[in-house]
């Protein structure tokens, strides 16, 4: 992943501009609520799925719910915070101020297992981890990543897997399948980020395999990566999984590109940030999302986003590295 603290940088920052200016203008007049609060505005694009009767749907888990610290069920709430900028992961809809995406699902989806509501609050992202170590929030659910670095600071339940994907035009003409068929191809990247530094290795096994090498090219914007591709002159893009799914559902109402599929390509946990001194809240709400994959919800939420390659089968506290 890239090296700042936020797991998506500034690649991720102009994708979410991209996607967003396509949503509003798909959806003007009309406040889309993926996650149950309003109907679907006439045009939406796809991207924004309708999970209301989803979420609607889940029961609360007495013997999951049994185990959540007392002061939390008294109060029937948990403060949750998260960086609201960063679709398909969480991100205002139309309306401005309503959070949707695929983490705000699955927030929601804990929440009812455990017979809670989950009250959102956005702040910066930097400040995240402290606002839990300060007991401001109760929890985080904002793309971050789940290391051994920051597991010295807050612990985390793992939820999602995400990685560096391919994205290609429509139809896929140049046949990319994965990291080995890109040797011989144009593939853009935006500078200073790992999607940069994984490009250059390729480009070193392809070598060594005797194939053509890759040609880089490194800009500073996933926009103009995307209008690379558009016109050709690259053959694929590499992106965050998430970004890259919503850019290609989204962009020219999904005709413009689709992602290559398979696993992600150095994948790592996602985590829901619990501060270390709240250990029995964060088992409760890691039972609550293990009861959620149980049952098939967990799958069903992620599908619906598009986004079920980085679906983990265990929720693990601390699992990243």
């Amino acid at each position: 992943m890239p090296s700042t603290p936020h797991t998506l940088t500034r690649t991720w920052r102009l994708a979410v501009l991209t996607g967003l200016a396509t949503l509003v203008t798909a959806a003007c007049g009309g406040g889309p609520d993926g996650a149950g609060g309003q109907e679907p505005a006439a045009g939406a694009p796809a991207a924004i799925p309708d999970t209301a009767a989803l979420i609607a749907g889940i029961q609360k888990d007495a013997g999951v719910a049994g185990t959540l610290p007392a002061k939390y069920a008294q109060a029937g709430m948990v403060h949750l915070a998260s960086n609201l900028q960063s679709a398909p992961n969480n991100f205002y809809a139309a309306d401005g101020k309503t959070p949707i995406g695929y983490e705000v699902d699955l927030a929601k989806a804990i929440g009812a297992k455990l017979g809670v509501t989950v009250h959102h609050q956005d702040m910066a992202f930097g400040s995240l981890i402290t606002s839990l170590q300060s007991g401001r929030v109760d929890l985080t659910m904002a793309a971050m990543n789940d290391t051994k670095t920051r597991q010295a600071q807050i612990d985390f339940v793992d939820y999602f897997s995400s990685g560096i994907t391919i994205m290609v035009r429509k139809g896929n003409p140049d046949r990319i399948a994965g990291p080995d068929t890109l040797c011989g191809k144009n593939v853009a990247v935006v500078q200073g980020t790992s999607h940069q530094k994984f490009a250059e290795e390729q480009n070193g096994k392809c070598a060594q395999a005797g194939k053509p090498a890759l040609t880089v090219t490194a800009t500073d914007s996933d926009t103009q990566n995307q209008n690379q591709l558009r016109t050709g002159r690259v053959a694929a893009i590499l992106n965050d999984l998430p970004s890259a799914v919503y850019i290609s559902r989204t962009a020219g109402e999904g005709k413009f590109f689709e992602v290559v599929p398979g696993e992600p390509i150095n994948g790592g946990p996602y985590g829901i940030g619990v501060n270390k001194d709240n250990k029995p809240l964060a088992e409760s709400v890691q039972k609550a999302l293990q009861s959620l994959i149980a049952d098939g919800t967990y799958g069903k939420i992620l599908q619906a986003w598009g986004v079920e390659q980085g679906a983990v089968k265990e929720a693990k506290l601390n699992g990243g590295s």
